[in-house]
């Protein structure tokens, strides 16, 4: 596989500041290591044990596509912006682990079992994509994420359904699906990509 040239990666970013979300998810895959570098020097100890530093990029990925028509790079560099969502997944993360140790249990149990049909991998991505100011159009929009989730092929289905439904990290649904770590993660975030422009076409 060749390596991206320079004027590769000027292209790139002037996509991503017109707003190419597949471009922006393509970003985040070549910067996957200098941003993981940045994920490690801030995640501590305690919080390493709950979460594993590829699922934060995952998860900042996921937002850097679904939040690019909502921030003006015109003057600024792509990374500066995603190492700031980084940021915020991790204190997201120590507030969800760690902001009450008298949680209920309940809420580190896995998902009821019936949950898993289309219906439910849509709500989670609905919700992960929407605002709370949009809440009164989930109804709609969970038609469209079903439309738009059929379009996808079945493995694609699937990875996704692993990933945020059963809340399985990407190296482990690699392993299931006979696949490497990299390859799964460019799959999540091209099939994320493409619900996100279906959604809000």
């Amino acid at each position: 596989m060749s390596v991206p040239t320079e004027n590769d990666h000027t292209a790139l970013i002037e996509q991503i500041r017109l707003g190419d979300s597949a471009a922006m998810a393509e970003y985040v895959e070549r910067k996957r290591a200098q941003l993981l570098a940045f994920i490690q020097s801030r995640i501590g100890g305690p919080l390493r044990k709950k979460i594993e530093p590829e699922d934060i990029l995952q998860d900042a990925s996921l937002e850097a596509v679904k939040s690019l028509d909502k921030i003006d790079l015109s003057e600024r560099d792509p990374i500066n912006w995603v190492f700031q969502i980084c940021e915020r997944k991790i204190i997201d993360a120590h507030r969800r682990h760690f902001a009450s140790q008298k949680r209920d249990a309940s809420r580190e149990a896995v998902l009821p079992e019936g949950s898993q049909g289309g219906g439910g991998i849509a709500n989670l991505l609905i919700a992960s994509m929407t605002t709370p100011s949009e809440a009164f159009s989930r109804d709609q929009r969970q038609l469209r994420m079903l439309a738009a989730l059929d379009t996808l092929p079945e493995e694609q289905r699937e990875a996704l359904r692993l990933r945020y439904l059963v809340g399985l990290p990407s190296k482990e649904i690699a392993a299931k699906m006979g696949k490497s770590d990299g390859a799964m993660r460019v799959m999540l975030s091209r099939s994320l990509a493409k619900l996100q422009d279906m959604l809000v076409d």
